[in-house]
């Protein structure tokens, strides 16, 4: 009797057993189809036993095992199984949260579905969408989307689960038409700029160490040519026959990037894997790289853990930043799965950053990564950085004079402008003078949000919205008063300031339509836009080579915070947004606003000197007992009453003492943010000294916690927590 042992998605950190007569070591990582319960399920097999703790009458068959597809490796496995060991998160869980959405449903993917894209004739677009019948909603659907532009087959199954027999009906009635699948269009090889002496120095390094593991930290300045290290090193692993993963932290990253290995490497299939796509094109991509077809994968946080026969070196550009880190479910770390991944599989794993985190700065100075640093621009001059301070002035709509008229002198000139602000909306908070109330969210500890061009406020952590009040909720005064600024605001005040510039505002609001940043990006690069006012995701890995000046606003609230890792975010932050500036031939300018222009962190910006900030702050860190020099895991707990998830984890605390754990367990605490979306939150810190010595004790502490009766509270294990 053969037992197959299936890993399925459900929240119980334990494989299924199934008796299979016919299994082979060869359906291990294969898909199955099985009775779970009442219900149907898919799982994958993980294991195949000959025994089993199931008596045999007990024991279910699966339906099918689906052997026509290809299933996961025996490396795809290992490293799924490390990180659900490492992590605390239920094996099945980890393993189907890896696969394509398609791949996870026990219906095989169609392979009669339409290659091509479906777009609107000239008929289907001079339709009169009102004379269509009140009932045919999913008809209005799709052709109201394809008026925005074409789409695929999977899209518009997405949009309606009647799509296919709707497409065949506006087809035969003259509306839709179906373009075949277009061809790449060629790309003409862009030649390779010539290396400096140091990047040549990094990319020998790297060279060096094909074919075998090991971890480069590339350390260098904004616009010292870190890419161009990460192409040269590609183009070694594609001679050698290998595949390249190159891993960043934003979708918005992407196509740019994408574009430039494209122009680098024209004949090379390269595929991008992001949350983005819609399920049928992160199908395609996935099995593009499983089969090795694929050469070259760029993508996001769980790309990390697409299958590659032929895995040659991985690479994390912005490897500090937190988007690698998953923030709910299960809370991986892409970059340090990348690294695990590249020890399992034999090769070379690269770190880029002007600001690594700290503790991959104290891993190279260390001796376990080898450092390589970029230390000057390639064709440019590092950006003059320098402090406004504003204690004292009245500021204009948040904007200080110095700061306005350098923004003029820059257009006078021709040159662009950007104003960072890393808040979105029109202003934090609405708030009424005669009595005090302020608009805050009843679902969140945290404030509704102006956006007053949608006359509404709304909170950017649970979603919750509501329109704006025409007077105060409290005492009905009808004169309720903006406070402090967001993008919108800045927009609106610079637009008053500059009417013969063009303001163009960049923040998660402005780009979420289809191609909106695409359009933006290329209406900054013609020059069309004088200003941008944007948020972070301005401040990571763009290139505009007339952007010249950089006006940092509001940087204090990032200054002064309970979480021990807020000076190291925000000199990250900063110093990513002041490397937007001068890009091109004239050297850049910033201006940071502050009311401590001798703080230790903005003095060590205007020396623009990582190197001699991180000592301080790992000097600070040893004597505070904080990460790196310790390891910390979270046990966090959420629940309807706030005493109900902090009883949860006195009970826990209570257990994980039982346990005689050489480490040390904290007492039970409110969340720095206690209410989100409705929910009370808590959270229990456990650290040691040792990595082995806390793994060993979460281990036993979660098997107790997982075995335990059910509560009300749900709870998660947030290993090397980021947040707290």
């Amino acid at each position: 009797m053969k037992i197959v042992r299936v890993a399925l998605d459900v929240p119980v950190p334990t494989l299924f057993d199934y008796r299979l007569d016919d299994a082979s070591p060869a359906d291990v990582g294969r898909r199955a189809v099985v009775p779970f319960g009442k219900k149907i399920a898919l799982g994958v097999i993980a294991e195949i036993a000959h025994a089993t703790r199931i008596p045999p009458q007990r024991l279910r068959h699966p339906l099918r095992v689906l052997r026509e597809a290809p299933g996961l490796e025996a490396p795809d496995l290992q490293l799924t199984r490390f990180a659900s060991d490492y992590y605390q998160h239920p094996l099945g869980a980890v393993v189907m949260g890896t696969l394509p959405a398609q791949l996870r449903r026990p219906d095989p993917p169609s392979r009669k579905q339409a290659r091509g894209r479906f777009a609107l004739t000239e008929t289907g677009s001079a339709l009169d969408m009102t004379a269509l019948p009140a009932r045919a909603r999913a008809r209005r659907r799709l052709l109201e989307r394809m008026r925005e532009g074409p789409l695929d087959y999977a899209a518009a199954r997405a949009l309606s689960s009647q799509a296919p027999r709707l497409l065949r009906k506006l087809m035969a009635d003259g509306l839709v038409k179906l373009d075949p699948p277009a061809s790449p269009a060629p790309v003409a090889s862009a030649p390779a700029p010539p290396l400096t002496t140091e990047q040549e120095r990094a990319l020998a390094a790297v060279r060096a160490g094909l074919g075998q593991f090991e971890v480069h930290l590339l350390l260098g300045v904004t616009g010292s040519g870190k890419t161009e290290v990460y192409l040269h090193a590609i183009a070694a692993v594609l001679a050698a026959g290998r595949q390249a993963l190159l891993l960043v932290p934003e979708i918005a990253l992407t196509p740019q990037l994408e574009a430039l290995v494209r122009s680098r490497f024209p004949e090379v299939p390269t595929v991008r894997l992001h949350s983005g796509l819609n399920e049928g094109e992160r199908l395609t991509h996935w099995l593009a790289a499983q089969s090795g077809r694929a050469r070259i994968v760029l993508g996001t946080r769980l790309a990390v853990f697409t299958p590659m026969p032929e895995l040659g070196i991985i690479l994390v550009d912005e490897e500090h930043d937190s988007s690698f880190k998953q923030s709910e479910g299960f809370r991986y770390s892409a970059r340090d799965l990348a690294v695990v991944r590249g020890r399992q599989r034999g090769v070379p794993v690269v770190l880029g950053s002007a600001t690594p985190a700290l503790e991959t700065y104290f891993n190279a100075v260390s001796g376990r990564y080898r450092l390589s640093t970029l230390s000057q621009r390639v064709g440019a001059e590092l950006p003059l950085i320098d402090c406004v301070d504003t204690r004292g002035e009245r500021l204009e709509d948040g904007l200080s004079r110095r700061l306005l008229d350098a923004i003029g002198e820059h257009q006078a000139r021709g040159e662009q402008s950007l104003v960072f602000i890393n808040r979105r909306g029109y202003a934090p908070v609405l708030a009424c003078h005669g009595c005090g109330w302020i608009s805050g969210c009843h679902r969140c500890s945290a404030q509704l949000v102006l956006h007053l061009k949608d006359r509404r406020l709304r909170c950017h952590h649970c979603g919750h919205q509501s329109p704006l009040p025409a007077a105060c909720p409290q005492c009905g005064n009808p004169q309720l008063a903006p406070l402090g600024q967001g993008t919108q605001r800045v927009e609106a005040a610079l637009a008053q300031y500059f009417p013969q510039s063009r303001v163009l505002r960049i923040d998660r609001d402005s780009v979420r339509p289809r191609h909106a940043w695409r359009d933006m990006r290329q209406s900054i690069q013609r020059r069309e836009v004088g200003i941008l006012v944007g948020t972070q995701i301005l401040a990571k890995g763009h290139d505009f080579p007339h952007l010249n000046l950089v006006g940092v606003l509001n940087a204090d609230s990032l200054l002064y915070s309970a979480d021990f890792r807020a000076a190291e975010r925000l000199f990250a932050l900063l110093s990513q947004v002041a490397g937007r500036a001068g890009r091109g031939t004239a050297q850049g300018t910033v201006l940071i606003q502050t009311e401590f222009p001798g703080h230790p962190l903005y003095q060590a910006l205007k020396h623009q000197d990582y190197r001699a900030f991180a000592e301080n702050l790992l000097a600070e860190r040893r004597q505070a007992g904080f990460p790196p020099y310790v390891y910390q895991a979270l046990l966090r707990a959420e629940a309807p009453r706030l005493a109900t998830a902090l009883g949860f984890l006195g009970d826990a605390a209570r257990l994980a003492r039982r346990l005689a754990p050489p480490v040390t367990i904290y007492d039970p605490v409110p969340a720095a943010m206690p209410r989100r979306a409705g929910r009370e939150r808590a959270q229990l810190l456990v650290q040691s000294e040792s990595r082995p010595r806390l793994q060993q004790f979460l281990r036993a502490w979660y098997e107790k916690l997982a075995a335990a009766r059910s509560s009300p509270a749900r709870w998660a294990i947030d290993v090397d927590p980021l947040e707290f």
